[in-house]
């Protein structure tokens, strides 16, 4: 696909589908801003996005989340975007379903192939796949039916198979009736829950990106070992677990066996760009991987301070531009906090 979609302008226009904050598309901006040499603009649907107001866009716009796909094509076209990077769980997939209308308008797509995003995107899927091509994985089975409750590892993780970025709507269940409570609230609310054999993390959590071209040449991978010096890094806890949450930070070093371990899953999987990959090591030394998102990382930013700026080199392979800097990774600590905006009201986007 590279040469296809060279940019039309000596400065490629990139667009960020996604800005809320503390989110994705925000460490996706600040990544694309460290790399410096591009016009980047955002688009959010609501008008209280922190990414329209963080200075890291030179243009943000509202738009429609009905006919969602469109809006933005059509955004794309007046506003001549060259690649659009998707920025949340949600604009990649409604982004993936309409890839070929990107396409014919020579707009690329800074994300991982249609196919690979919809066969990891349901998790009750994701790790049955996983599973069937000999890639290690915690007992993993679905709830979608109370039948299916008295089935469940415990302890568990109990989690939605679709959306649960974030640690949204992640629960630990140490007995079976924590199993059932949790597992039927999940389907009141009309999410389709799945038990995850729970992984203490006393071995350590990962996070670990793996980058992949577009004929699944692996890039390079990324391996942050988790640390929880703040509540911001802990989704929940008690005297036996421990819930991450979704903002990650840690020690970023060399780590063969994770970045191994997540490099075969990129291979297996086909993976042709942007991999996400968490687990945690079992007491018998063995990375199990709980979470498989074909997507940027939150940590990206994180990343691309320790040198690997998976989203510069992504998009620059993407548009056949020449590469400016290696994935070289610079080991050491990297933390994060969170930043503030004032919005006076006749400043909202509308």
């Amino acid at each position: 696909m590279g040469a296809d979609f060279v940019s039309k302008a000596d400065i490629p226009h990139v667009l960020v589908a996604g800005i809320g904050g503390a989110s994705l598309g925000t460490e996706v901006l600040k990544a694309l801003t460290l790399a410096g040499g591009y016009y980047v603009s955002g688009c959010d649907i609501s008008p209280l996005a922190f990414g329209h107001y963080c200075g890291l866009c030179r243009n943000s716009f509202l738009i429609d989340q009905n006919d969602y796909a469109q809006r933005l094509l059509d955004l794309c076209k007046r506003e001549r975007i060259d690649i659009v990077v998707p920025g949340g769980e949600q604009p990649a997939r409604l982004i993936a379903d309409a890839s070929s209308h990107f396409a014919s308008e020579e707009i690329a797509i800074a994300a991982n192939s249609a196919d690979v995003v919809k066969k990891l995107g349901d998790k009750i899927l994701c790790f049955a796949e996983l599973k069937r091509l000999g890639i290690a994985v915690p007992e993993t089975v679905p709830l979608t039916d109370p039948g299916f409750d008295e089935s469940a590892p415990v302890p568990c993780i109990i989690k939605p198979a679709a959306e649960s970025g974030g640690s949204s709507f992640v629960f630990y269940a140490g007995n079976r009736e924590a199993v059932r409570m949790y597992a039927a609230y999940l389907r009141r609310n009309d999410l389709r829950p799945i038990a995850q054999e729970y992984v203490p993390h006393k071995g350590g959590e990962f996070t670990v990106g793996v980058l992949s071209g577009r004929d699944g040449e692996i890039f390079g991978s990324i391996a942050l070992r988790r640390e929880f010096p703040a509540k911001l890094s802990i989704a929940a806890r008690g005297n036996d677990f421990l819930i991450s949450s979704g903002y990650s930070q840690g020690y970023i070093g060399p780590n063969d066996l994770v970045c191994g371990a997540a490099e075969a899953i990129a291979a297996a999987v086909a993976s042709t760009g942007p991999l996400n990959v968490q687990g945690r090591i079992n007491g018998k030394g063995k990375f199990l991987s709980f979470e498989v998102n074909p997507r940027f990382s939150a940590s990206t930013y994180l990343r691309a301070l320790a040198g690997f700026n998976e989203v510069d080199y992504y998009v620059r392979h993407i548009l056949g531009l020449p590469q400016r800097a290696s994935l070289a990774v610079r080991s050491g600590w990297y933390l994060r906090g969170l930043s503030e905006a004032a919005v006076a009201p006749e400043a909202l986007v509308s």
